[in-house]
């Protein structure tokens, strides 16, 4: 997919705020620190336009980015490990819950995995809770710049497995350093654009 524009457009504190009209969009889901900030910043060939952090829970918000004028890529807020009181992560999930059950923009999500380990019970959980809800998910396994191929193609198996990974689910090497798999997440996010 070719970028020519791509902004900022808000943060939301909840599905009240989030931007009106009928674009369409994509969200974006991990643990926290797993690198959705990175992933969006080399998607869109932006090095700071998500702020990208290395203390766990640093997006609290519902992040909305408009891609060429035509649909919005949107950063969700981090699960598992986060630097914030429990209280208010609960706070992040009652939110997220709310946005992607009441959100009739979304058309569906980008789950974001660390290549470098098996799925989270966290992992697992969000992504048996999406197909509950049926809304459409494809996975990304990041950080692939971190192993080796064969490694890498090892652990792909093991996350496939492990997340029980169908065609429905479609599943990607990704880096955001050396921009590996970054036209096949675009592809999948193309799908599930419609």
């Amino acid at each position: 997919m070719k970028i020519t524009t791509v902004e900022f457009v808000t943060s939301a504190d909840g599905l009240h705020h989030c931007p009106d009209g009928d674009l369409p969009e994509v969200a974006l889901a991990g643990r926290s620190n797993v690198g959705k900030s990175s992933l969006f910043n080399a998607l869109v060939g932006r090095k700071k336009l998500a702020r990208t952090s290395n203390t766990p829970g640093r997006t609290q918000l519902i992040n909305y980015f408009l891609v060429n004028g035509a649909f919005h890529l949107v950063d969700l807020p981090g699960y598992g490990f986060a630097k914030a009181p429990l209280a208010v992560r609960q706070q992040w999930g009652k939110m997220i819950e709310k946005y992607l059950t009441g959100r009739r923009q979304l058309r569906g999500l980008l789950l974001l995995v660390d290549i470098r380990h098996q799925p989270t019970a966290d992992d697992k959980l969000m992504l048996e809770w999406l197909r509950y809800n049926s809304i459409p998910a494809a996975v990304a396994a990041v950080k692939a710049d971190k192993l080796s191929r064969g490694r890498a193609l090892q652990n792909l198996k093991v996350i496939q497995t492990e997340l029980g990974l169908t065609r429905d689910n479609p599943l990607v090497l990704f880096s955001s350093v050396t921009g590996q798999g970054r036209e096949e997440v675009w592809s999948v996010i193309a799908e599930l654009l419609g």
